[in-house]
């Protein structure tokens, strides 16, 4: 059966089912491709580079890539692959490409990509832009400071924590770098000396290269973390966005929010503390001032955002956006899509609202990493799965940091090649059976040094 797609502006008309190109490596990536392919829309979905779960996936293959997406070598040579394989639809999932602008080079290309544009991406890719776009128009956020000279930023957290001699009182100070940073830029100095370490690192040492040459001091929230993704589609200063069900990713290493931060350990979506009075305050006080200034701005964005959101005495303040969907949130929130992903993309790119439907019920997403994360881990560790106990908790293996063993004869035959290694994705009526499941499901997996959070969906 053939259907026909018909986009808005200077992008060409394709004919279903079509070829799909989904850019990135990691759960979020295996995510979208075992999403797309649910759509009878989708024909094939090339994974670039993917990793050894997309390999085994149905309707999926890797590309092999000799550079990087997020360089202008790499984004030609993708480019080039889709107008070889006359690809239908391409959908980015990590920041850096973004920021590099991918989407700019492949709409000059006439080809069709989902995510925002170069100047857009500026909304995650400098945290100084960001929240000054947030004061600009009214986003409700934390108060911030943002220095690009070190002695200045020393002076202003010397003067938060009552100076060298600090003072017990003081609450903590967040630091951010203002560029990318891989989850590693962000600190929440408990004291001064904290900050010291930090400020130095960033600015001084240039620990993370440039991406901490420049800094934003914030203000320290207290209160429970809630993630809102959502589809955006602004162009020529006409749009929406359309929030997703919200998500929490458990950030801290070890239970009871303990340890150092990490990509993330875990989510479950829908939170169930979300009220419909948060969900309100959420829709005035942040999200319809994103969307007026990202219309004022006149910023082309089609694609998706993500709002991290700090619930401190039942209101809403945002923390920070991500410009592309949230990793380990993806994992959890697109099983309860009761939609075809593929018309979501091809909405997006039309300037078309849609209707989002959701099944009812609750997922619980714990990961999976390796020894040694988020620190310096193990790699080369064979990972055995033990199907037919997998099969009974009905739970699904999303995999990031995994690669095919040289040599195997099955693609499931893997060894960890990551930090994050997998996300065990588990559907249940409720979050009781959805965690349940997702616990059950981890006891199937095995390899050397094996660690996991055991309350994710517990802890807020």
């Amino acid at each position: 059966m053939k259907f026909v797609c018909i986009v808005r502006g200077s992008l060409p008309c394709y004919t279903y089912p079509m070829k799909v190109l989904v850019i990135g490596s990691g759960c979020r990536e295996h995510t979208l491709a075992w999403k797309l392919a649910q759509s009878d829309k989708v024909e094939k979905i090339f994974v670039a580079p993917g990793n050894g779960g997309t390999a085994a996936e149905e309707k999926c293959e890797n590309v092999f890539m000799v550079d990087d997406a997020a360089t202008a070598e790499g984004q030609e040579e993708l480019v080039q692959f889709s107008r070889r394989e006359k690809i239908g639809l391409v959908v980015v999932g990590p920041e850096l490409p973004l920021a590099e602008g991918i989407v700019n080079r492949f709409r000059a290309a006439g080809i069709g990509i989902v995510g925002p544009d170069k100047k857009a991406a500026r909304l995650e890719a400098s945290k100084i832009y960001s929240k000054s776009f947030m004061e600009k128009y009214g986003v409700r956020t934390a108060r911030s400071r943002d220095f690009t000279d070190a002695e200045k930023a020393l002076a202003c957290a010397r003067e938060h924590f009552n100076a060298v001699a600090g003072n017990a009182s003081a609450p903590p100070l967040v630091i951010k770098a203002d560029g990318l940073a891989a989850g590693k830029g962000v600190v929440i100095a408990a004291n001064i000396t904290e900050a010291e370490e930090a400020l130095s690192a960033f600015m001084k040492n240039k620990s993370l290269g440039e991406a901490g040459a420049s800094v934003v001091l914030e203000e320290f929230l207290a209160g429970r973390e809630i993630s809102v993704l959502a589809a955006v589609s602004v162009v020529s200063g006409n749009g929406s966005i359309q929030p997703f069900i919200s998500a929490r990713d458990h950030k801290r290493r070890f239970d009871g929010g303990k340890g150092p931060n990490t990509g993330g350990m875990g989510s479950i979506a829908p939170v169930p503390d979300f009220t419909a009075a948060l969900k309100d305050d959420f829709a005035k006080s942040i999200l319809e001032p994103t969307l007026d200034g990202m219309k004022a701005e006149n910023m082309d964005y089609r694609g998706f955002i993500f709002f991290g959101l700090m619930i401190k005495n039942e209101r809403c303040y945002l923390l920070e956006y991500n410009v592309r969907l949230g990793d380990p949130e993806t994992q959890a929130v697109l099983p309860l899509m009761d939609f075809d992903f593929a018309d979501l993309c091809a909405a997006i790119l039309a300037g078309q609202d849609f209707m989002l439907k959701w099944k009812q019920g609750s997922v619980c997403a714990p990961v999976a990493v390796a020894d040694g994360y988020p620190g310096s881990y193990r790699k080369g560790d064979t990972i055995t799965v033990d199907t037919t106990a997998l099969e009974k908790t009905g739970a699904k293996l999303f995999f990031g940091g995994a690669k095919k063993i040289a040599g195997a004869g099955q693609a499931a035959e893997l060894q960890t090649a990551g930090g994050r290694v997998l996300t065990v994705s588990a559907y249940g009526k409720n979050a009781d059976e959805a965690w349940d499941r997702a616990y059950q499901g981890l006891e199937a997996i095995r390899f050397s040094g094996i660690g996991y959070r055991r309350d994710i969906g517990k802890e807020r």
